[in-house]
C-alpha cells in the first residue's frame, strides 16, 4: 500500500466520521470570528457601517435547492450538492474524490446588532451573497456638542 493511497483513504475516513458525528449530534454554530477548517460551504464574513456581509462558496448547487434562514440570532445555510456525472467511461475507478457531495448545513452565530428583517440573498457563479442589515440603534452616529 502506497503512502498516497493510505493518506487519501485516512483523510476520507476522517471526513466521513466527522460528517456522521455532525449528523448524530447536530451542527454547532460557528461564531463570526472563528470556524473550523473543512466546513461546507466555506464562508467569508465582513461588515460595513450598515450591514453584515457573508459570502458562502457553494459551486455546483442549484439556487432553488439552497435554504437560508435566520432564527434566534443564528443564520443557517443548508442544501444538498449532488454528485457530478462522471466524464469518463464506467470502467474508470476513482482513487481520490475531493469534491464534497451530499447534504450540508452551516450555522453562523450573528452579532446582536443584526436585524433579521433586513436580509438580502443572491446566488451567482457559485457564490451565495447574504447581506444582513444592522439595527438602527447600533449604527454609529455623530452627536452635536453644544
Amino acid at each position: 500500500m502506497s503512502d498516497l493511497y493510505f493518506g487519501t483513504d485516512l483523510f476520507s475516513e476522517f471526513d466521513r466520521l466527522q460528517r456522521q458525528m455532525a449528523n448524530l449530534f447536530g451542527t454547532f454554530p460557528s461564531s463570526l470570528r472563528a470556524s473550523r477548517f473543512g466546513m461546507f460551504p466555506p464562508v467569508n464574513i465582513g461588515a460595513t457601517d450598515d450591514s453584515i456581509e457573508i459570502v458562502a462558496f457553494a459551486p455546483g448547487i442549484n439556487a432553488a435547492e439552497l435554504d437560508v434562514s435566520i432564527d434566534k440570532g443564528l443564520l443557517t445555510i443548508s442544501g444538498e450538492r449532488k454528485p457530478a456525472p462522471p466524464d469518463t467511461g464506467e470502467d474508470t475507478r476513482a482513487y481520490a474524490q475531493e469534491r464534497f457531495t451530499g447534504a450540508f448545513r452551516r450555522v453562523i452565530e450573528l452579532p446582536e446588532n443584526a436585524d433579521p428583517d433586513k436580509v438580502q440573498a443572491r446566488y451567482e457563479n457559485g457564490c451565495l451573497s447574504i447581506a444582513i442589515g444592522k439595527r438602527e440603534s447600533s449604527k454609529p452616529r455623530a452627536i452635536t456638542v453644544q
